[in-house]
């Protein structure tokens, strides 16, 4: 078996720079900035997969990545099915942890957040805007539960593209989205010699933002 010590692993990271003297007063406007970047970026696929860390019902962290389906100043939204265990443990506890890793770029966002359910309206939109096949997935799926195995999903997909033949889908009401509104924003850049750039926001009483560079 190989040797499993990684601990003469080195990347130097040179790609940017990221300091406190030229960002925007908004966190918002600085993801903005550079999810448009890495977005455009031929060597990252799925700038919007981000990964969603809640506390569990039983007590432990647990993230997933999922995809981020739309941002504002606001918030970030993304959509899953209330039911599963991602979505009971923030029906239970809605603080909640994003992070984007891009590699490409050697950037990263870690974001603490409160998440809460978007109004209904717009997942319904968001619903009727997704493919037929993704539309049923979400019904048959009663995520997070165990399974015997996988025919017992694809004869439940067969049956209930039988009796959806011709009709419009209905979104569940236990499918939808989530907004996470942002109270802690950090952005980190690599830097050469371990000495990256961390500049963290914090939001305030007064609602304006607190920009402080961290320690790598």
């Amino acid at each position: 078996m190989s040797s499993n010590d990684l601990s003469n692993y080195r990347k130097s990271y040179e790609k940017g720079e990221l300091l406190k003297s030229n960002v925007p007063e908004n966190p918002m406007e600085l993801f903005q900035k550079w999810f448009y970047e890495v977005d455009n970026n031929d060597s990252i696929d799925e700038a919007n997969a981000m990964t969603v860390s809640t506390v569990g019902l039983d007590g432990y962290p647990k993230g997933r990545v999922v995809l981020l389906k739309k941002y504002t100043y606001e918030g970030f939204i993304f959509y899953t099915n209330y039911n599963s265990e991602k979505g009971r443990a923030i029906m239970a506890n809605p603080n909640v942890c994003l992070s984007f890793f891009w590699h490409a770029a050697e950037r990263q966002i870690i974001i603490k957040g409160k998440a809460e359910k978007i109004v209904e309206n717009l997942s319904d939109g968001y619903f009727e805007s997704r493919p037929r096949g993704s539309q049923l997935g979400a019904v048959v799926s009663n995520q997070s539960e165990v399974v015997k195995n996988r025919k017992e999903l694809e004869d439940k997909l067969q049956d209930l593209e039988k009796q959806y033949e011709g009709k419009e889908i209905p979104r569940p009401t236990y499918w939808g989205g989530l907004i996470v509104k942002p109270i802690e924003m950090e952005f980190w850049q690599g830097r050469a010699n371990r000495l990256h750039d961390r500049i963290r926001y914090k939001l305030q009483e007064d609602y304006n933002w607190r920009i402080d560079r961290l320690a790598p």
